[in-house]
């Protein structure tokens, strides 16, 4: 059994068709025997590792890790968002589920009233019942060891004592700081306490969080276990303190993306009647691994009908760095992004025999046979019997903004923010595994800085995660009181032949994060790359599928592309018909993977090196 922490020994047939990485890559792969993190910033990864050098479990480890992101990465996460994760546990694999569901005043007909065609980018409107934090306490309690003030501790510092903002903190703070100081006070209070974004590297705090994780530890003061103190936490999150600020600040009207004055809908009902869970996944073999996602409610299942499409290829046409593989993986991906539009969201979420259907070799085949030598515009989802597709709008971004004039617009790269505060791809993901085999993928996102004014009292914001739904009753992800967004987080989880957890991965990326891990899947499962080789190694996807997030618009026949996958392969495409954005060298993907040799016990670990910020550590 091969095993991707050292290059799989594949056939020599796998090896010659692929191309040949670099000798050199930008870090090691880090191998040991004790415990490995990998995770989009350096802070969080040494946190959850000197969880472990203490004592603490896999479990324990993400927690305070994850709680460091909410400080460090507050532009790609926040309490006030969402989680969603694939932990080991002793019945298998399971989904930690901490996606919040529309509130009991979103309905469609609110939203209509109010003059929206779209659930809004940013803003109250936008938000759900917040779901990281209840997440995060849940494993805690299920599956951790530690007490919650020392997991907490951590994230407390760095709140209270300050870190060094990276630079784009900064760069999404001044996208959105006309917003800040004309409309949102509150939020220009925190993050422009000077009047300005902060520079790179000027150290940064939030004091009302810290005092907020103080309030959460000091809820379960005179509960007598550490079950009953995390329990404690929960409910003064969930229908206490926090609950009760949050309905009452997102009452007030304010600016939301587009430019409109809206009140939220979201209560401290709302909040209080989320409870995190942990779920079946949903899974599929390839190359003989099984492949663990979550359900149709999210968007994982768009990786494993990717894989069944191109499992039927030869190996030749499975390699990211040639025309042939490129072509053929843009094409793959754009079918399967086709299904999810057509048929994923929440009411799919119970719907074994659409999912069965979705996933069996007889539709990959049937899927597999539309690709051809060119490029298509990503436009067609399968046919199901007895069922209809929907057809969500096809609006480009020229056409977007004939309908919907926003002005002054402004960008900042990744993340990328406009002037209201609407945010793409914007996530953090923690893979942490340790000595026991005990493994963890996460990918919290939501409650970006931009996303709506900051509550003060509490030092967060709401999210905006119900822009992923539609005003549109015939969509499976059409906006409902009660049902979940259709997320775009998506870690994975790997289990060897024998069903025993060998890797988890993930990246940030919004539409993007399942088919950048399609190309690690695909380099290091078939093309015997090292973890850092493929994380290294040139990436690309599609654009051709209606985004996730607001505005909702699509790029037919589009594909970005790193430049290192070289000027005859980016024309190659051309011919194709592929419409070629180039991003730069090194500008896509930020892959995080961490995982256990199931026969060796040894453990493994890498990390992206774009933007010089996602770090792996341990041994």
């Amino acid at each position: 059994m091969a095993h991707p922490s050292t290059a799989p020994q594949t056939t020599a047939s796998h090896v010659s068709a692929f191309t040949t990485p670099p000798a050199h890559t930008t870090r090691p792969t880090l191998k040991g025997s004790f415990g490995m993190v990998s995770s989009t910033h350096w802070l969080a990864s040494a946190a959850a590792q000197a969880v472990l050098e203490r004592g603490g479990n896999a479990f324990d480890a993400a927690v305070a890790g994850a709680f460091v992101l909410h400080v460090v990465e507050p532009h790609l996460n926040g309490p006030g968002g969402d989680l969603v994760a694939l932990v080991t546990t002793d019945a298998g694999p399971r989904v930690l589920m901490g996606q919040g569901p529309a509130p009991a005043g979103a309905t469609i007909e609110h939203y209509r009233a109010a003059g929206l065609d779209l659930v809004p980018g940013a803003g109250a409107l936008a938000a759900v019942a917040p779901g990281a934090v209840d997440a995060w306490l849940l494993l805690l309690a299920e599956r951790g060891t530690w007490e919650l003030a020392d997991v907490l501790a951590f994230a407390v510092h760095y709140a209270r004592h300050g870190h060094p903002a990276v630079a784009r903190i900064g760069m999404t703070v001044a996208a959105v700081a006309d917003l800040f100081t004309e409309h949102w006070p509150t939020s220009a209070a925190q993050w422009m306490p000077d009047g300005r974004p902060p520079a790179d590297g000027e150290v940064i705090r939030n004091e009302a969080w810290a005092r907020t994780l103080d309030r959460l530890v000091e809820a379960g003061a005179e509960a007598t276990t550490r079950e009953a103190r995390i329990e404690a936490a929960r409910a003064a999150f969930a229908s206490g303190f926090v609950a009760a600020a949050v309905e009452e600040f997102s009452a007030v009207p304010h600016r939301h993306s587009g430019g409109g004055e809206h009140a939220g809908v979201i209560t401290a009902a709302d909040m209080g009647a989320f409870r995190a869970s942990l779920e079946e996944p949903c899974s599929a073999v390839f190359r003989g691994r099984t492949v663990v996602k979550t359900g149709p409610w999210g968007q994982g299942p768009v990786l494993l009908q990717t894989l069944a499409i191109l499992d039927g290829f030869d190996d030749e046409r499975l390699d990211p760095s040639t025309e042939l593989g490129a072509h053929t993986i843009l094409e793959a991906l754009k079918l399967a992004l086709a299904d999810r539009d057509a048929w994923y969201g929440e009411a799919a979420a119970g719907d074994a025999e659409l999912l069965a259907h979705l996933l069996s070799p007889e539709y990959a085949a049937q899927r597999r046979a539309l690709i051809t030598e060119r490029a298509s515009a990503g436009d067609e989802p399968g046919e199901i019997p007895g069922r209809t597709p929907h057809r969500p709008p096809r609006l480009t971004p020229d056409e977007f903004a004939d309908s919907h004039p926003e002005p002054d617009e402004a960008s900042a790269g990744e993340p990328t923010v406009a002037r209201f505060g609407r945010t793409r791809g914007d996530t953090c993901h923690l893979d942490v595994v340790d000595r026991d085999g005990n493994m963890i993928a996460a990918t919290p996102s939501g409650g970006w800085l931009q996303s709506n004014p900051t509550i003060p009292e509490l030092g967060f914001c709401l999210g905006t995660r119900l822009q992923m739904t539609w005003l549109d009753e015939g969509s499976p992800a059409a906006l409902r009181p009660g049902a979940r967004p259709r997320t775009t987080l998506t870690p994975t989880m790997l289990l060897d032949a024998d069903g025993r957890p060998e890797a988890v991965l993930g990246s940030p990326g919004g539409d993007q994060q399942d088919q950048w891990q399609l190309l690690y899947l695909l380099r290091t499962l078939v093309g015997g790359y090292s973890p850092q080789q493929a994380i290294d190694a040139p990436m690309l996807h599609t654009t051709a599928m209606v985004g996730s997030f607001w505005p909702r618009t699509v790029e037919p026949y589009g594909a970005v592309v790193e430049d290192r996958l070289g000027d005859d392969v980016i024309a190659g495409l051309e011919r194709r018909g592929h419409r070629i954005t180039r991003a730069g060298d090194w500008s896509l993907g930020r892959m995080c993977v961490a995982g256990r040799e199931p026969d060796t016990g040894v453990l493994y670990a890498a990390a992206n090196p774009r933007g010089a910020q996602g770090y792996a550590t341990g041994r």
